[in-house]
Formats: C-alpha cells, structure tokens, sequence
C-alpha cells in the first residue's frame, strides 16, 4: 500500500506567504520562517516553496526566504519559481533546498529538465506543470492546457503529452497544479490528476483546491496521486475554519488511506 503525504505549500511574495484565489487577489499570511514553525511544530510531512512572482517579473528566486525556512525545518524541502539554470539550481540547494522544481522555466526550455537530472538525479528534480481546462481539439486531447507565468500564459501544450515529456526528459517528480481549482476549496481537479498519473511512472503530487478532509480522501482514493499539497486547510483566513495536520491524518485513516505517522 502507497504511503500517502501532505505537503504544505508556501507561495511567497516578498518574503510572506500568501494565499490566492485562481492565481490572484493575493493574501499576505505569515513570513516564511515562521509558517515554516508552525509547519514543523504540526508534523507536515514536507513543504514546497514558491516564488510565485520570480518567473513572470524575469528574475532569480528570492533565496533568503529559502534560507529562513531550511533553518527551521528537518522534512523535505521543495523550492521553485524564477529557476532558470542549473546554476541557478546549485544556489537554491546551496540555501538549504531538497528538490528542485520548475514549471515555466521547463516550458520555455525543456532541456533544462535533462541537463538537471543528469547533474543532480531525477529525484532531485520535480516538473511543476500549471494546467486549465480547455475545449478539446487535436492539439489538446486531454482537454487541459498548460499554462505559465502564474497562470497568466497559454502555452498551446496538452497537459498529459507535456507530463509525458517531461518524464522522458528526467523529471522524478510531476506537480499536477489546477488553475481552475485554486484557492476554490471545492477540492482538486480529479480528472486531470487521474489522467497524468496513468500517463507516467513518476510520483505525481496533486494540487489546487483542497478545502476539507474530504478532498484528500477523495483525490487519494479516485487518483493515483502519492502527495497532495494543501494551504487553504492549514492556514487561509478564507475558510471558517483551519485543519491541523493531526486532524488531515485522522480523517485519511479512517477512511482506508496509510499515511505518515504523526
């Protein structure tokens, strides 16, 4: 039986973690040191962390926040956002990440996914794909585009042909990321994370949209997802309430799913 997990994400801007609705209308939270406590204090099994605005405005990911959280936190570590070289990838593991993770970056050059995992290894390396629903057509059989910049870019790419891909290029790890679905708390995009997932061999991580237990029941039960990324639940002043990660992991054993002990 897979052992599933839950990885909180920190989408950063200037250093806060914020929380956005569909990629906009942005939430400052917390710095990240501190969620990055919280986070640790509360037995997350990972964190991941963002740069949200580095690849749109053209420029290196922030390191310092990255810095700031690997001071905090013994789990894996997930950074990405603005990464556009493999020197660029020795700075970000050099603050302290784990993994490297690239989305725009990849769509813009796609041999920068091969040149990273044979520097580093495929499980150093995850591909980050942002992916809307489209109409379907012979160029997007899947009926989900992928999207970069923050969701603000098509691509003309299909979802599952671009996962496919990536997979081929190196990529150990595959982000399944709705637009659609973010910040909407009504639970994640579960047709598009089931199709990837059956389209490649690697670990794929759902994200966008988990508002409740229920969510991640549903996306480890109906999906062959092995991580899931939430916020919303664990700290977005947008919902009525807030989920402790003892809370996520009850709610998954009862319901069948193995998990990390907490």
């Amino acid at each position: 039986m897979i052992t599933r997990k839950l990885i909180a994400c920190f989408d950063i801007r200037d250093g806060m973690v914020t929380k956005a609705h569909k990629f906009q209308d942005n939430i400052d939270i917390l710095p990240a040191a501190e969620m990055a406590r919280r986070m640790q204090a509360d037995k997350i099994d990972g964190i991941v962390l963002y740069d949200i605005f580095a690849s749109a405005e053209k420029r290196m990911i922030d390191l310092d926040p990255i810095r700031r959280v690997a001071s905090e936190i013994d789990v894996p570590f997930t950074v990405g956002g603005g990464i556009r070289s493999v020197e660029d990838m020795h700075a970000v593991l050099e603050a302290g990440a784990d993994k490297i993770s690239i989305d725009s970056m990849a769509v813009r050059n796609p041999d920068l996914i091969e040149q990273a995992a044979k520097e580093f290894g495929s499980h150093s390396i995850v591909l980050s794909i942002q992916v809307k629903r489209v109409p379907f057509s012979n160029k997007i059989p899947s009926g989900y585009e992928v999207y970069i910049d923050s969701a603000r870019q098509a691509t003309g790419l299909d979802a599952v042909l671009w996962a496919k891909r990536g997979e081929e290029l190196g990529a150990g790890e595959i982000v399944v990321n709705s637009i659609d679905m973010d910040g909407t708390h009504q639970g994640f995009e579960l047709q598009i994370t089931r199709a990837i997932s059956e389209a490649v061999g690697v670990p794929i991580v759902a994200s966008g949209g988990a508002g409740k237990p229920s969510h991640l029941v549903d996306v480890f039960l109906q999906t062959d997802a092995e991580y899931a990324i939430i916020s919303s639940m664990l700290y977005s002043p947008r919902l009525p309430r807030n989920y402790t990660v003892k809370e996520l992991k009850e709610a998954l054993t009862k319901a069948g799913i193995a998990v990390e002990p907490w």
